[in-house]
């Protein structure tokens, strides 16, 4: 058996075998996305890069899954040039995949600064121009992040319209209606949560109690309330305003 340190600690290892398996075999954490043990390792992601060091040489990197073992090799899986490679391996992989979230969070459980993580939106202010401009609540604004601009929600105002979303060309705002509730996101900022409102034809949540109120009390600045009122989904209003004109004409 052949014998190597390993951030301080004397481990054994077979003759033939890479670093990162005697890591891995001692469950120490190291971050990879390129290795698997069924295959003849690439090293083409570098993040498993090790400070290597010994009697004979000066400390330098080296990735881990290819690095063969031998006795009197030092290795240190955490030190400032380990941290420079691994950020800079990183970083070089968002420019080939920036909308990879697995990226950034590998990076964030590795202690890897990789500062604001691309979010897919491109600044077009459709979403933030419609919520003011055409709906009315003002629910989005841009905000300053590290000299970076970002949409970012005003607390309390969204009335979960969803029109945001519809008109999001990338789809970085993202609505999910889940057991009577629904929640408008952007990254991982939460922009609304709200209870749905059921029609009172067929039953189907389609509305929340936020945006029923708001649409009412609109309707009510411009025409004066004279009539029941009734929450009905799109597809009861259209099949109910479809018989009324029927039986006008039959009238």
């Amino acid at each position: 058996m052949i014998k190597i340190a390993i951030d301080g600690q004397q481990y054994e290892a077979e003759k033939g075998s890479t670093v990162l398996e005697v890591i891995r075999a001692n469950a120490i954490k190291i971050p990879t996305l390129c290795y698997h043990p069924a295959l003849k390792p690439s090293g083409t992601c570098r993040l498993c890069v090790v400070e290597v060091s010994g009697k004979t040489r000066e400390p330098n990197t080296m990735r881990s899954c290819i690095l063969k073992v031998k006795d009197g090799l030092e290795v240190k899986t955490q030190s400032n040039l380990v941290t420079n490679a691994r950020t800079a391996a990183f970083k070089k992989l968002l420019q080939l995949a920036p909308q990879a979230k697995v990226i950034n969070d590998l990076a964030k459980a590795h202690g890897i600064d990789l500062g604001p993580p691309p979010d897919g939106c491109i600044r077009c202010l459709l979403c933030i121009h419609v919520c003011e401009e055409i709906v009315g609540p003002g629910a989005l604004t841009m905000e300053k992040r590290n000299g970076k601009s970002f949409v970012v929600p005003v607390e309390g105002i969204c009335i979960g319209c969803g029109t945001c979303v519809n008109i999001c060309p990338t789809g970085v705002i993202r609505q999910e209606d889940k057991e009577g509730t629904r929640t408008i996101s952007i990254r991982d900022e939460i922009i609304g949560i709200h209870h749905l409102e059921p029609c009172e034809a067929c039953g189907s949540l389609f509305a929340t109690q936020k945006f029923l109120k708001y649409a009412t009390h609109r309707a009510i600045e411009k025409h004066p309330d004279v009539k029941e009122h009734h929450i009905y989904c799109p597809t009861c209003t259209k099949l109910f305003s479809g018989r009324a004109k029927s039986f006008a004409r039959l009238k």
